[in-house]
């Protein structure tokens, strides 16, 4: 009988030494949870036995036990890269034609070139609850949720219509004496740029020449769509700017309505109007005081931000910002009971219960850290000194069970 004494204590130290074997190789691996290996004592008697007499039977392994502390926040830089500082795992669909919904701790994801969902080394996409426009949840619990895609682009490309410039025109400046010509600085005295967009969102540069006049406080604008010069009335001429004495503008007095010109962008025929009401002549040198215009070019995406409770928002060149989606948390009754299934994944179980769902900072659920990833809550410390106890509990069973023997070979060897 001692013999299998023995070897069920060799066999649960083995599988304490496994267990803490798979702790230590996962010591990197992002999410991860170790196991702790709990033992119960084997006693074989009955009620007629006197317990006084009774010995045991060895030893069996109960449960191998996930531990669900937190591990150590590693800071990344990344926006996508995610950690739930409390209760709550990240909810992902897996890929595959048998696609499922798992749950992890690795909050490491990334951006598929391909698709553009958010999705993790896996591949599995990041389940996110659809929101409105101040970022609020539109939909709850598992059938609610959806992937986190990001959009390339934002909004609808709006040809220019209207310029606003206001600039000053400097007093002391010296009056060119030849023609005007674009591609000679010295025929005009100052100019000014401004990006402006075609109907179909594509960028084009607006340029004003200003030129002194031979009449005091009088000045010649030419204006000109990349190399195409804009007209009025059918007329290349010059808009005449004048000034009173005090250096405020008194024409032109309503905006400058261009004819309309074609683009080299290959946009649909615009018009253009320039306003330049806010301009003055003073004896400061020239600036631009102000420079607005009315077009808008089709965003691209510039970046993604995760806030504390998980809302996820795109920005756009074109200065959109949008609410993709909220962060889709879940919890469990019992998270030891977790089945583990690997690439830091579990799914739920009899004994976990099933998945309550909700978002980041609400009742039972933790906050979020973007830029930041939850390590492994394995201590190395901890699990090497544990290596060593099972290697002695291993030990000590060997050496019983060599006993064992050596008493049955005596018994084996006596002769009548």
């Amino acid at each position: 009988m001692s013999f299998y004494t023995s070897l069920s204590g060799l066999q649960a130290a083995q599988t304490e030494m496994s267990t803490i074997s798979h702790n230590l190789a996962n010591v990197s691996t992002n999410g991860f949870k170790k196991s702790r290996t709990d033992f119960a004592d084997v006693i074989a008697s009955s009620l007629a036995a006197d317990p006084t007499k009774a010995v045991g039977s060895g030893a069996v392994v109960k449960a191998n036990r996930q531990q669900f502390t937190e591990g150590v926040l590693k800071t990344t830089g990344s926006s996508l890269d995610l950690a739930v500082t409390g209760d709550g795992f990240f909810a992902v669909k897996t890929n595959g034609t048998n696609s499922a919904v798992a749950y992890t701790r690795n909050g490491s994801f990334q951006v598929d070139p391909t698709t553009h969902y958010v999705v993790d080394a896996q591949g599995s996409a990041l389940q996110v609850y659809p929101v409105d426009a101040r970022g609020n949840a539109t939909a709850t619990g598992a059938d609610g949720m959806t992937g986190l895609k990001l959009p390339e682009t934002s909004g609808v490309p709006v040809a220019t219509s209207n310029v606003a410039l206001g600039v000053n025109l400097s007093t002391s400046a010296i009056i060119p004496t030849a023609a005007f010509d674009p591609a000679d600085p010295s025929s005009y005295n100052n100019s000014a740029s401004t990006t402006v967009f075609d109907s179909a969102g594509k960028a084009m540069t607006m340029t004003n020449y200003f030129v002194r006049d031979s009449a005091a406080n009088s000045w010649s604008v030419y204006s000109y769509v990349g190399d195409q010069a804009l007209t009025v009335g059918g007329s290349p001429a010059p808009t005449t700017m004048t000034f009173d004495s005090s250096g405020a503008i008194t024409s032109p007095a309503t905006p400058v309505a261009y004819d309309s010109f074609t683009p080299v962008t290959g946009g649909a025929a615009q018009t253009v109007a320039l306003d330049l009401s806010g301009s003055t002549s003073r004896s400061t040198t020239f600036s631009v005081a102000s420079r607005s215009q009315d077009g808008k070019s089709v965003g691209e995406l510039a970046g993604v931000t995760v806030d504390e409770s998980g809302v996820v928002k795109a920005s756009f060149s074109n200065g959109d910002t949008i609410a993709l989606g909220k962060v889709a948390l879940a919890n469990f009754a019992n998270p030891t009971g977790l089945r583990q299934l690997g690439n830091s994944y579990w799914s739920a179980s009899g004994i976990s219960g099933q998945a309550t769902m909700g978002g980041a900072n609400e009742n039972g659920f933790g906050s979020l850290m973007s830029g930041t990833v939850e390590g492994s809550n394995v201590d190395i410390t901890e699990e090497l000194v544990d290596l060593i106890a099972a290697q002695r509990n291993f030990q000590a069973n060997a050496k019983a069970l060599d006993t064992a023997n050596q008493i049955s070979q005596t018994i084996f060897n006596i002769r009548s």
